[in-house]
């Protein structure tokens, strides 16, 4: 049998290999390279899917690496892990497509976007906790490249906030794992065994559940660990923004349901509230702050600071749940949104990016009436927007609908607070669309062109997927609640 988990995750590696080993490898030809290598891990996630995804832990890979540590490379997929590989391997191959015009050392854009891909990948699929950590360090080292190669003007002060933050919260990542490591037994970093007998109880579960908040927390991110992404947001390059925002701060999200919630089940339960209001908090602050920005993309990077406040949200109220329905509809949601919110943001930061691409700049006071001469452009900034503010029969409505359901279960003054948020999102993008498509159209803009082939090969495949995942999301809530049904809690 084929190994398609492994082909998946090791496919953008070896493309970034052939580009860099060879001595001559022109820019053309490592594009080529990267969208095959790229294409092949969707192939192989798209195989992974159709073979079926149980309801624990299944196309299970295993090699002994460190067997004296119980260490190994582990790799498999569950309900939660593979929505996120789907969501990882199309935005970076839409990243690739969007970026192909990149002149600037294509050969190490390419090669940077490949590994940072694999270690994505590495990190959704690892089922040992050293693995995971190694892939986790690596995406960090990747993304800084990035950001500071290929950004803007402030990118190299971005870069720096970007890798000391997110640096710093490894350390108390790492504390945890080993607290982990320690108390099992037999020792072990398979994350199978600690996730079906979590070995930490009293102060020890407590201390390495605050270890894990702070190091997801800074990945997600949450307020007050939130300082380092708008900055990030605002000088990477567009395909920057658009993984940075639909993956690497899923690691985060990903963290608080699979090690925090996993891992220290009743540490979580037992801190559930007070991580809540902090998640309210953060999906407040983050709304509030988004409608004070008059540029474009810093506005759409802190809405994401919005959207993962009601994904933690969700994670909370669904540890705070004893059982039933509270319990499913909350930690389905907030599973959901983290897809959603991959789909939904990263198409309006390729958007912004196309944008400025043309204008030159991203303020939206410079703009009006856009609209008349960028049909195709402002249309599908709408429909992506409209997304966002959690229109009905949109990416974001189903994911949002089930988070809120489930905390007004457990929490009502919590969500009803929370959903003011909403009312701020959906103020702020309606404000968004009139200032830049509607109204006079300045004569600067006269000649502006719409989307070329380049870029409806890059956005129509994500605006598909915000109103398939809106019409019908049975089937992606039906695969993540296999797996969400049988949490320990």
């Amino acid at each position: 049998m084929v190994p398609l988990v492994s082909l998946g995750l090791f496919a953008p590696l070896l493309g970034a290999a052939l580009i860099v080993i060879p001595p001559r490898v022109s820019g053309h030809l490592a594009f080529a390279v990267g969208l095959v290598a790229s294409g092949l891990t969707l192939l192989a996630a798209v195989g992974i899917g159709l073979r079926g995804v149980g309801s624990g832990f299944s196309q299970v890979e295993e090699v002994s690496w460190i067997p004296s540590l119980g260490a190994a490379y582990r790799v498999g997929v569950d309900g939660i892990s593979f929505p996120l590989i789907l969501l990882t391997a199309v935005l970076f191959l839409v990243a690739l497509i969007f970026s192909i015009r990149v002149t600037q050392r294509p050969r190490a854009y390419v090669a940077l976007f490949l590994l940072l891909e694999s270690a994505c990948l590495g990190a959704f699929l690892s089922l040992d906790l050293v693995l995971f950590y190694v892939f986790f360090e690596v995406n960090l080292v990747a993304m800084y490249f990035i950001i500071a190669g290929w950004g803007h003007e402030g990118r190299q002060r971005a870069a720096l906030t970007f890798f000391l933050y997110t640096l710093a919260g490894s350390l108390p990542l790492l504390l945890a794992i080993l607290a982990l490591y320690l108390g099992a037994h037999p020792r072990t970093f398979d994350m199978r065994v600690i996730i079906a007998h979590p070995p930490l109880t009293g102060v020890a579960a407590s201390l390495t559940l605050l270890a894990f908040l702070v190091g997801f927390g800074i990945k997600t991110p949450v307020f007050p660990f939130h300082t380092w992404l708008p900055a990030a947001h605002v000088e990477a390059s567009t395909a920057g923004s658009v993984v940075l925002a639909g993956v690497l701060l899923k690691l985060g999200t990903y963290g608080f349901v699979r090690f925090a919630l996993q891992m220290t089940p009743q540490a979580f339960h037992d801190a559930a509230l007070a991580i809540g209001i902090v998640a309210a908090f953060s999906a407040l602050y983050g709304a509030l702050v988004a409608l004070a920005q008059t540029d474009l993309k810093r506005m759409v990077a802190y809405t994401s600071v919005n959207h993962m406040g009601y994904v933690v949200l969700g994670v909370a109220a669904a540890a705070a749940a004893l059982g039933g329905r509270t319990r499913t509809l909350a930690i389905d949601g907030a599973v959901l949104q983290m897809v959603s919110h991959g789909i939904v943001t990263g198409a309006l930061f390729l958007l912004v990016g196309m944008l400025e691409e043309r204008a030159g700049t991203r303020e939206m006071q410079a703009f009006g009436g856009l609209l008349r001469i960028t049909p195709v452009l402002g249309w599908a900034f709408i429909l992506a927007a409209f997304a966002s503010l959690g229109l009905p029969g949109l990416a974001h409505f189903p994911a949002e609908f089930q988070i809120f359901l489930g905390t007004f279960g457990e929490w009502p003054p919590v969500a009803a607070v929370t959903l003011i948020g909403i009312v701020i999102t959906a103020g702020l993008y309606l404000r968004a669309i009139q200032t830049v498509f509607l109204g006079t159209l300045p004569d600067r803009w006269q000649h502006m062109p719409d989307l070329n082939r380049r870029d409806l090969w890059a956005i129509v495949p994500l605006l598909a997927l915000i109103v398939v995942v809106g019409i019908a999301p049975g089937s992606l809530l039906d695969l993540i609640h296999r797996t969400t049904s049988g949490l320990l809690l």
